[in-house]
């Protein structure tokens, strides 16, 4: 593990008994005591860099204060301007940020686009009521106020994830401000259950990363090897980025329960990211919160299960960082220039790419995934259906080998970042899930595959096994 790494998993573990601390303080305690944590951290990691948060705030705060009925869009454009300039700094002649920097300016521009975007559908709900001349009761999800700048700058420092997710909207954050009776909300047995794979998938990186280490990738012994062994190594190398990511994701999030943040009653149906999706009043007394079920789904990152064992490549980014794939949905698929599924899916990508950062090794892997999004979509609808049922449990099995085998492909180009290296390793493996893709998809359209917006849900799977497991 790097210094970096280590640094990150210090941040993620001492948020574990700050959430406890927090968890039962009042309000003003909890937003302002939360905001100091997540400042002094990104001070002691960023140093004088911190300086591109605020400045990133500030404008964003302006925007929303000069423009509250179309501050979304100029969110949006005004923070991923900035990571352009923020990404240039040294070949400006700037000092270079550090990676922390980088992680805290990443998650810093999702929130601000969700807040912005929070505040004009609050601007637009009270231009309708007036219109109406009548008032409507309070509507899910919406804000009560426009927040001011202290409480926007207490909302882009709170410590919560704040270098590794989950992201969370604004009237989440709000919501654990004024959670009713706290200390009803469990935490330590939802945490224990969330935490305890966490070690194994620690040791299991540590392990294929030492036995599959990726600079053999760049060296030019490697290129020697037989192109079985060469086809092999993504594989491991895959392996290793999942383990990685499941035990930050899943520390993150431990983060967030131990701190009762995210908590809401089962019967809200809340959503990785968005939060709840049905209207649940509060608890009148804490016998009454006690005796509710919750659960932490608005800031569950990662569905490890689902995302190794799921059959589609569709399927596998949704469980996949799962709160920036709702942000992502919400304001950047859904307001895509085109309404074709695999354009909206290529614009949504493309902008992925640019927001994890300027390396070409991202943008080949990115805008790889519509090719194979097209691919499986057409060559599914054009066959899966007209098996038997055994026929389709083998096409399922076959489906998720492949699946895997592309994501494993993907990879490389995200690890290895550069164009030269990705484009080596890919071309000595012969873009082999490029052609294959192709020409899926050149089957499926042969037989007549229809377009991913046209086929049926039903019948499409989700997983290899019959009842999907969860660590919860």
């Amino acid at each position: 593990m790097s210094p970096e790494e280590w640094t990150y998993l210090v941040v993620l573990l001492i948020s574990i008994p700050i959430g406890f601390l927090f968890k039962k303080a009042g309000p003003g305690l909890k937003r302002w005591g939360a905001a100091a944590v997540g400042l002094g951290l990104t001070l002691f990691t960023c140093g004088p860099h911190t300086l591109h948060s605020l400045v990133t705030i500030l404008g964003t705060w302006a925007l929303i204060q000069a423009q509250p009925c179309s501050c979304h869009a100029l969110a949006l454009a005004w923070t991923f301007s900035y990571l352009l300039f923020f990404r240039a700094l040294s070949l400006l002649g700037l000092p270079t940020p550090t990676p922390f920097t980088n992680a805290v300016q990443l998650l810093l521009t999702l929130k601000l686009v969700s807040l912005a975007s929070e505040v004009q559908d609050l601007h637009l709900a009270q231009r309708k009521e007036m219109a109406s001349g009548f008032s409507k009761g309070p509507t899910l999800g919406l804000l009560p106020d426009v927040p001011s700048l202290m409480e926007t700058l207490s909302y882009s420092y709170c410590y919560v994830g704040i270098m590794t997710g989950p992201f969370f909207r604004y009237r989440t954050y709000l919501d654990w401000l004024e959670q009713p009776f706290p200390g009803a909300v469990p935490s330590l047995r939802p945490l224990l259950r969330r935490a305890w794979p966490a070690p194994l998938f620690g040791l299991l990186f540590l392990l294929s990363s030492h036995l599959f280490p990726l600079e053999a990738v760049r060296e030019d012994a490697f290129y020697a090897r037989p192109l079985p062994a060469r086809l092999f190594y993504m594989i491991p190398v895959f392996f290793a980025f999942r383990m990685r990511f499941y035990v930050a994701w899943i520390a993150a999030e431990c983060g967030c329960i131990a701190a009762g943040f995210g908590a809401y009653p089962v019967a809200a149906k809340a959503r990785a990211g968005g939060g709840p999706t049905l209207q649940c009043p509060p608890p009148s007394s804490p016998e009454k919160a006690a005796s509710l079920e919750y659960d932490y789904e608005t800031i569950r990152n990662i569905d490890c299960y689902s995302t190794d064992f799921c059959v589609r490549v569709r399927d596998g980014m949704r469980y996949w960082n799962m709160t920036v794939q709702w942000w992502l949905a919400q304001y950047i698929y859904k307001s895509a220039p085109a309404r074709s599924y695999v354009l909206r899916s290529t614009w949504t990508m493309l902008l992925s790419a640019y927001w994890h950062g300027l390396h070409p090794g991202y943008y080949l892997s990115f805008l790889t995934i519509p090719l194979c999004l097209a691919a499986e979509s057409r060559l599914e609808s054009a066959l899966r259906g007209r098996l038997s049922p055994g026929g389709q449990k083998t096409w399922d099995w076959v489906h998720w080998f492949l699946k895997m085998r592309a994501y494993d492909y993907m990879c490389m180009g995200f690890v290895l970042l550069s164009l030269a290296d990705t484009l080596r390793y890919w071309a000595s493996i012969y873009f082999c899930i490029h052609f294959l893709a192709l020409a899926a998809l050149g089957l499926g359209l042969a037989l007549g595959g229809g377009s991913p917006s046209r086929r049926k849900a039903a019948s499409q799977p989700t997983s290899l096994a019959p009842e999907k497991l969860r660590e919860e």
